[in-house]
């Protein structure tokens, strides 16, 4: 699990674990990086780290095994590579998660009024990282027939026609829909599965913190912001993505841009709260299509 430290990432290392999956969980922040596991978020939460993230896979029922990566550095994940396959000898799921790149946004600003560091560093963190990932990582996974690739994204194929606001962030968050789809075609001869994956409005741990508020009190956001209505926690993606491995059948969907959402009700599956939210419905007939209807006509 590629970039698990927190939000999407840990949930579905979680929800792997709970399945009876070994996880190696992989990150740059560790307990061991001068006390990052004691700083504290602007609302008083510890900061996340690998090795909490690999103690709650192992507490759901799994094998969590935290390894220190920064995935743009090629000899890091080619270690990570060689570790995997000294200690299982193959990989039959890799789920590519790493981002990091949502405080370098800058939203409504034009291509050549943005900081131009912070565009860069964010296809860096949202391309570079997956690319470099698979280089290393996908021939242990073509080691035996069956194995399944996720690649982490924001939005579907088709609800990224509409411009994300930033063009940076357009370019990092459709290319691993492309990627997906490359990927899905390379790994047909060896029986493989690639897809690329989107969470809905997620309430992340990212998200909260910049609300103000926890997962016990988010609906409190929503005086903040009225479509956060439709978010959901990051358990929904974990089930999708554990659904996803355990579909014996998952090979329809190769190549396929899917969401939380979408595999909820496939799947019949719910989040914490019960319900089965489909923010890209919601968005294209509410908020863009200016439908009659309520957000819970979408919960």
């Amino acid at each position: 699990m590629a970039g698990a430290t927190r939000g999407a990432s840990r949930a579905i290392a979680v929800a792997l674990g709970e399945a009876g999956a070994t996880v190696y969980v992989t990150g740059r922040t560790s307990r061991g990086d001068d006390g990052a596991g004691a700083r504290l978020s602007e609302v008083g939460r510890a900061t996340e780290t690998i090795e909490e993230t690999a103690e709650l896979v192992t507490a759901a029922g799994g094998t969590g095994i935290a390894v220190r990566t920064d995935h743009l550095e090629p000899e890091q994940v080619r270690a990570l590579a060689r570790r995997i396959d000294d200690g299982h000898g193959r990989l039959d799921i890799l789920v590519t998660g790493v981002w990091g790149g949502d405080r370098l946004i800058e939203f409504d600003t034009k291509a050549w009024e943005v900081d131009l560091d912070k565009g860069l560093r964010m296809l860096r963190l949202g391309i570079d990282s997956h690319l470099i990932t698979h280089h290393h990582v996908l021939p242990l996974l073509i080691r035996r027939p069956g194995g399944l690739v996720v690649e982490l994204t924001d939005g579907t194929a088709d609800f990224n026609t509409t411009y994300r606001g930033n063009l940076f962030f357009d370019i990092a968050k459709n290319v691993p829909i492309r990627a997906a789809f490359g990927i899905a075609e390379e790994l047909k001869e060896y029986g493989g599965t690639a897809v690329s994956m989107t969470p809905g409005f997620l309430r992340s741990e990212e998200m909260l913190d910049h609300f103000g508020v926890t997962e016990e009190n988010w609906r409190d956001a929503i005086a903040q912001e009225p479509h956060f209505a439709i978010a959901e926690s990051p358990a929904l993606i974990g089930k999708a993505v554990a659904a996803l491995a355990g579909d014996e059948d998952r090979a329809r969907w190769n190549g396929a841009s899917l969401s939380s959402g979408e595999l909820a009700r496939v799947y019949d599956f719910r989040d914490t709260d019960g319900s089965q939210p489909d923010c890209f419905g919601y968005f294209r007939d509410l908020v863009f299509g200016k439908k009659e209807g309520s957000v819970e006509d979408y919960r």
